[in-house]
C-alpha cells in the first residue's frame, strides 16, 4: 500500500473531521432538545444531560476547528482563513463553502454567548441560542453540497440518519409542548401574542 501524500492526508483529515463534526452537532441538537424539555436520558439526571450537552458541544467545536484548519491547509483547494468566516468569499465552491461559513458564524455566536451567559442574561442567551436551529441545517447543506462522496454509500445513510434524529427530536419537543398546554390556553396565548 502506498503512503499517503500530505495533500491526501489533509483531504482525508478534513473530510473525516467534517463527518464527525456533523454527527456530533446532531447529537448536540438532540441533547439540546432534551435539556430544553427538561428531559432525562435513561439513568442520567437532568444535570448530567446538561453536562453531556456542553461536553459534546465543545467536542464538536474542536472537530470543527480541525475540519476548518485542514481544509485551509490543503493545497489542492484554495480556501483562505477569511473564507472560513466570511460567507461566499471562497473562490473554491463559493456557495457550498459559504454555507459552511454561515454555519460557523452562527456557531461562533452560540459559543460566545454561552461563555458570556452570566453577563448577558438568560433571555438574550436563549434568543441567540435559537440560532442552533438555523446552524444545523445549514451545516448539513454544506456537507451535502461540498462533498460529492456524501451522495454515495454509507455517508448518505449517515446524513439521512442525522436528519431523522434531528427531526424526531424536534417532533418530540413540539408534541410535548402541545401536551403541556391545553388547546384553549394555547389559542389564548396565540391571540395575546398577535397584539
Amino acid at each position: 500500500m502506498d503512503a499517503l501524500t500530505s495533500t491526501e492526508g489533509l483531504w482525508f483529515a478534513s473530510r473525516g473531521t467534517g463527518v464527525v463534526a456533523l454527527v456530533l452537532l446532531t447529537v448536540v441538537v438532540v441533547l439540546g432538545v432534551a435539556v430544553n424539555r427538561k428531559g432525562r436520558l435513561p439513568g442520567l439526571p437532568r444535570f448530567a444531560v446538561t453536562s453531556l450537552h456542553r461536553a459534546v458541544s465543545l467536542l464538536s467545536v474542536a472537530f470543527l476547528a480541525v475540519h476548518i484548519g485542514t481544509a485551509i491547509a490543503d493545497p489542492f483547494v484554495s480556501i483562505g482563513i477569511v473564507a472560513s468566516v466570511i460567507p461566499f468569499a471562497s473562490p473554491y465552491q463559493p456557495f457550498w463553502l459559504g454555507l459552511g461559513a454561515v454555519s460557523v458564524d452562527l456557531m461562533l455566536a452560540l459559543v460566545i454567548t454561552s461563555l458570556l451567559r452570566g453577563r448577558i442574561g438568560r433571555r438574550t442567551w436563549r434568543a441567540v441560542h435559537w440560532l442552533a436551529y438555523a446552524s444545523w441545517p445549514v451545516a448539513v447543506a454544506h456537507s451535502i453540497g461540498s462533498g460529492p462522496d456524501m451522495w454515495r454509500g454509507w455517508l448518505t445513510w449517515l446524513t439521512v440518519s442525522c436528519a431523522a434524529a434531528a427531526v424526531a427530536a424536534l417532533g418530540w419537543r413540539i408534541a410535548g409542548r402541545r401536551r403541556e398546554t391545553p388547546l384553549a390556553l394555547r389559542a389564548g396565548k396565540i391571540l395575546a401574542g398577535a397584539r
